[in-house]
Parts: C-alpha cells; structure tokens; sequence
C-alpha cells in the first residue's frame, strides 16, 4: 500500500491478466451475442475487470494499480509478429490503399480536433483544450494525451489537463473495443462479402473452425517462431538507439515492426527453402496470445473513475465522437478503400483506432478474421499506418491547435 493505493506487482499484473482473459473465453463462449458482434474475448475480460477495479474504488476508496513490465514486452512481441508476416508482394501491394489510409487518416484527425474544440468550447473549456477531447486523446491514445497535456496548461491555464486527457483516453479505449466487432459484422453479412485469398492461414488467431492446417503446431515451430521473434526484437532495440541517436523520437515497436519485416523478407531470399515462420499457425497462435493478453491488462488497469468525474461534458462530447467515427468508417472508408471484404476488415480496424489504439484495433481485426476469414494486407497497412504517420500528423496538427 502506498499512499491510499494497493500497488500490484507485474508478475502478478500478467497473472490477472491471463485469468481475465480466459474469463472473457468463457463468457464468450457462453454469450452468443457477443460472438455474433466480433467482441474479442480479452475486451469482453478485460472491461468486466476495469468495473470489478471501479467498484473497489466507488465502496472501499482502494485504488488499484498495476505494474505493465510484461504486458509492454508482449506489445513488442506483438509487433515484431506484424513484421515476420510482411511479404514483399503484400507490401507492395497495399501502396495504393496505404496511401488512402494516411489521407483518411488525417482527415479523421482534423475532424476529432474539430469536434473536440466545439464540444470543449460549449462546455465551458477553452478552445485549445479541443485537441484533449480530440485527436490526442482518441486517435493518439493515453501517450499522446499525457504529453501534449501540458502544452495545453501552459497557454489555457487550464488545471487538470493531464487528467482530462488520460480520462477521454480512457473512454475511447473502451468504446474502441466494442464498435469495430459490430462495423464488420454490419458490412461482411449485410454485403455477403467474403475473403479474397480464404485459404491463406491467418496472420493472428486461429480461426475458429477446426482446420488440418493446424497439426503443423508443435515444440518445433514454437521454438522457431519465439527465437525468430527474439531476434526482431533484439534488433528492434538497437535500431532504436540509432534512430534515437539521429534525434527521431518513436516508440520502440516501431523499430521491432521495421526489423521483423527485414528479417522475414531476407529470410525468404537467402534460406527459401529453410522451414517457414510467416505465415504459419505456430505465429499466429504466438501473435495472438501476445496481443490478447496485452489488451486484456491494458483495460482491466484502466481508471474509470476518472471518467464520472468529468460528467456530462465527456459524456455528449464522446457521443459525438463516436457517431463521427461510425459514420465516417461505414459511409466515407468503406467504399474508398474498395467496398471489399479486405475494406471490411480494415473498417473494424480503423473503427478501433479512431477511438483507441492500435492494438484495439488489431484485436477487433482478429476477432472478424477469426469468424469470416483472413485478409492478410489488412494487417500490414493499418499498424504501418498508425506507427508511422499517426504520431507525426497528429503532432503537427496538435501543436497548430495549441498555438494558435
């Protein structure tokens, strides 16, 4: 205990974690609902524990908070994944609906500000305080929000921008994990749209079918794909202290990400005929279990209370939001991006991380590939949308808000 807050160890943090998430599994398994709307089964966990922390919180004033040592390795391992499953051809391939990502994206991001500075404005905030109920906190997640929070304070006077923030940060990690589950089912059944390539193995998850693709699972591959992961990782961290060194200033993922699609692709070229890692069920069992177990910590750590305090400020400007974000992925993304099942998938994807993070979205990504079907491009061209351009468009755009 420490100053009114019960400290969680992250060895014990990870347990709870694992425990969350096959506590979401079973509810899961046993709500068909939410089987039938995509929810991921570490959201469906992960929430349920975010209330259970809430409520010891509201009853006995204890705060809980844990330690995210193992959860943020399983982010890199997460990423370095990402990076073994890029083929050459996918990535040149998805050029033109990259491209088309990056010019949405920023569009999403001046449109959140745009909203956000209006909401801000009727309730009483100044209108710089905009960016925190926009694209910072929503499209940018806790990170950007915590370190443009400041600059705000400091030409607003506006206290407790950290907390305003971190809150609408909160809320839209929420709302991210349960609106793209619902997008993709809207889309792939209601146009009875299908997988381009269905006999490609999924790049995360397996799916839920039985498959004989499967079998190919033992000691063997799993050791492979972990020391292949390590490798990326291993490399990602010295590619980072370059880039460091250069003055660019980007979260280690990214550089795990660059390295594990270097390594797959050269890989390829000098052993083609060494036993594959991209592509099989041992790396996407491996991926899965990564991405679900960071998203279930990352919500059943959040702080809801800092929410309620905010009332109904948050409460109208985040229905807008998310209106906004429906609309804009069902009517604007969707058909720009093909109208396909691939455009499906990366709807329930940008539907996630418009209001939450990257690994929201891929996770909302997985469950709809899991039930429809794989769509390997879609997972190549969102994370290299969100971990390249996402943190410099957004920053330009902030620091315009701020200032002006």
């Amino acid at each position: 205990m420490t100053e009114g807050a019960l400290q969680i160890p992250d060895f014990l943090t990870a347990t709870l974690g694992f425990a969350v998430y096959l506590i979401g599994a079973e509810i899961n398994a046993r709500v068909p609902m939410l089987r039938q709307f995509n929810i991921p089964e570490p959201v469906t966990g992960g929430l349920l524990a975010s209330l259970v922390v809430l409520a010891l919180y509201l009853g006995f004033d204890l705060e809980l908070t844990f330690g995210l040592a193992t959860r943020d390795f399983l982010l890199l391992v997460f990423f370095a994944g990402i990076g073994l499953n890029a083929r050459l051809s996918d990535l040149i391939a998805g050029g033109k609906p990259l491209l088309i990502l990056l010019v949405l994206t920023l569009a999403t991001i001046l449109a959140q500000n745009v909203i956000g500075a209006i909401g801000a404005v009727l309730f009483g905030y100044p209108a710089q305080a905009g960016v925190l109920f926009g694209s910072a906190a929503l499209i940018g997640g806790h990170g950007t929000a915590i370190a443009w929070a400041p600059a705000v304070e400091d030409v607003t006077g506006l206290a407790g921008a950290t907390e305003l923030g971190v809150a609408v940060a909160t809320l839209g990690l929420v709302l991210a994990a349960l609106v793209g589950g619902p997008i993709a089912r809207l889309l792939v059944e209601g146009r009875s749209l299908a997988p381009d390539r269905p006999d490609e193995v999924n790049t995360i998850g397996l799916p839920d079918a039985s498959d004989d693709r499967l079998s190919s699972i033992d000691h063997i591959t799993i050791m492979r794909v972990l020391l292949h992961l390590n490798v990326a990782i291993v490399l990602g961290y010295m590619l980072s202290e370059v880039i460091s060194a250069a003055g660019l200033k980007l979260p280690v993922f990214v550089p795990c990400l660059i390295m594990g699609i270097v390594i797959a692709n050269v890989r390829t070229v000098l052993a083609p005929k060494a036993p594959p890692v991209s592509r099989t069920p041992s790396l996407a069992l491996i991926s899965e279990f990564s991405l679900g177990a960071f998203l279930a910590m990352s919500l059943m750590s959040l702080q809801l209370w800092t929410i309620a305090e905010l009332g109904l400020a948050i409460a109208v400007i985040m229905t807008a939001q998310t209106l906004f974000a429906v609309a804009f992925v069902i009517w604007v993304l969707f058909p720009v991006m093909g109208g396909n099942y691939r455009a499906a998938v990366l709807s329930a994807g940008f539907g996630g991380f418009a209001l939450g993070a990257t690994p929201t979205a891929i996770a909302n990504m997985t469950a709809v590939t899991k039930r429809y079907g794989p769509s390997p491009i879609a997972f190549i061209v969102l994370p290299l949308v969100s971990a390249f351009f996402v943190d410099i468009a957004n920053a330009i755009v902030i620091q315009t808000i701020v200032n002006f």
